[in-house]
């Protein structure tokens, strides 16, 4: 691929943005033909705002000889105002630098779901037609399985079926997090070989996995197991509360679109028991889920509550919601 003027990544998953962009873009610039030094690599954030470095380095021309790679990162939150200084701005070909700007929104329906200021863009078009974007949903559900014994299988661990269905079950499809889990399971693996134990020890250490046991059993109905989780946690898991609150809203959001008929993606092994689970509760239990994490989160954010109190508050509420004889009528 000849270098281009400006790039778009649009993928939510932030490894799978810096392998794309080491591999793609920025290893072609360490052995181009006519480099003879690695480029100047520098990174922005879309939330702190695009300063005068930024500026200046897009548009002044270098003394060293260097290519400037400019990545932008979360560059959907730039305001319209600043796309179309943007716009302008890449219309004047630099071939000494290559503006890289990373959407980083969560995809819908197969689609990035971009702020309209940004997927009407002008330049956006322009890149589409010369082949200077690269799109990718990043580890889709339904693929988390695969991808995590594809993974484990580079770093030579040999996982038992058990304990490859656990971790999948337990992990985010992200690929930081997985790498991160399967890195610290390679660590303590003597042999590479990882039975379902070895993945249930690693709750000490990966908050992830931690919460994903709670949610698994509230949703199992076993409050008893939740508390004692939450008691071997340091601070009785008042540093899991947010956390919790974002995948137990994700695992609400998955049982309402199961009770609802659409099409959702979850491991094959616990998709029958999501969806007796996304029965019994109802769309009248699933509100209730929504209700408690907004309060929640509320609480903390507006000073009510201190996190742990929240927390044991937040437990208490689900406890009740996802106890076996609470049948909640209603569509």
């Amino acid at each position: 691929m000849d270098r281009p003027g400006f790039f778009f990544c649009i993928c939510p998953d932030a490894a799978f943005l810096r392998d794309y962009m080491e591999r793609e873009l920025i290893a072609p610039l360490m052995s181009g033909a006519g480099e003879t030094m690695s480029p100047d690599i520098q990174t922005f954030w879309a939330d702190e705002g695009l300063d005068r470095r930024f500026w200046d380095a897009l548009t002044l021309l270098g003394m060293d000889g260097r290519v400037r790679v400019l990545i932008v990162r979360g560059a959907q939150q730039l305001p319209a105002d600043v796309w179309k200084k943007l716009s302008s701005a890449l219309g004047t070909p630099r071939s000494g630098v290559l503006p890289v700007f990373c959407l980083e929104s969560p995809w819908e329906k197969g689609q990035p779901k971009l702020p309209a200021h940004v997927s009407k863009l002008k330049c956006l078009a322009f890149a589409d037609s010369r082949k200077w974007v690269w799109r990718s949903v990043g580890i889709e559900a339904r693929f988390l399985r695969q991808y995590v014994q594809k993974q484990a299988s580079a770093m030579g661990l040999r996982m038992s079926p058990d304990a490859l269905n656990t971790l999948s079950e337990m992990l985010i499809p992200d690929a930081s997090a997985v790498r991160s889990v399967l890195e610290q399971i390679y660590l303590a693996s003597s042999d590479g070989v990882v039975d379902v134990s070895l993945v249930r020890q690693m709750t000490e250490f990966t908050p992830e996995a931690v919460i994903f046991d709670v949610i698994r059993q509230l949703e199992n109905g076993n409050a008893r197991a939740v508390w004692k989780t939450l008691l071997r946690e340091g601070d009785g898991g008042e540093s899991l509360l947010f956390p919790l609150i974002t995948l137990m809203a994700r695992e609400a959001r998955i049982l309402w679109q199961m009770h609802a008929g659409d099409r959702v993606f979850v491991p094959q092994f616990v998709e029958n028991e999501k969806k007796r689970l996304a029965s019994r509760l109802g769309f009248a239990g699933l509100c209730r889920v929504f209700d408690v994490l907004q309060k929640a989160e509320r609480s903390v954010k507006s000073g009510a509550r201190q996190p742990l109190q929240a927390m044991e508050e937040l437990i208490a509420s689900l406890s009740l919601i996802f106890a076996p004889s609470q049948v909640v009528q209603g569509r």
